[in-house]
């Protein structure tokens, strides 16, 4: 299975979406680096973030927002946040 940096960004945010888990996130990333072939283009960056991905769910590693967005970075992507008032969304719906 080849990997793309696209593949990697979508898992990322995935995880940040809430859509998979931080240990859901590390496995993917621990079988990508035992099965995968890492796009020729990219396999600095790839190598490199697909690697601490899977050090991501212990103790010593973790992962933070910072991380998240150094990650997103290297794969040549941007994250944005999005901030709203959902007490504001509860009223209007009422």
């Amino acid at each position: 299975m080849k990997i793309t940096r696209k593949d990697a960004a979508r898992k990322i945010s995935d995880y940040l979406h809430h859509r998979i888990t931080l240990p859901e996130l590390a496995n993917w990333a621990e079988n990508m680096m035992m099965e995968a072939d890492f796009d020729s283009h990219d396999f600095e960056a790839l190598r490199d973030v697909i690697s601490r991905l899977g050090l991501a769910d212990t103790k010593e590693f973790g992962m933070t927002w910072e991380d998240c967005e150094y990650f997103l970075s290297r794969l040549g992507y941007h994250a944005n946040i999005v901030v709203t008032d959902t007490s504001v969304m509860a009223a209007a719906e009422s």
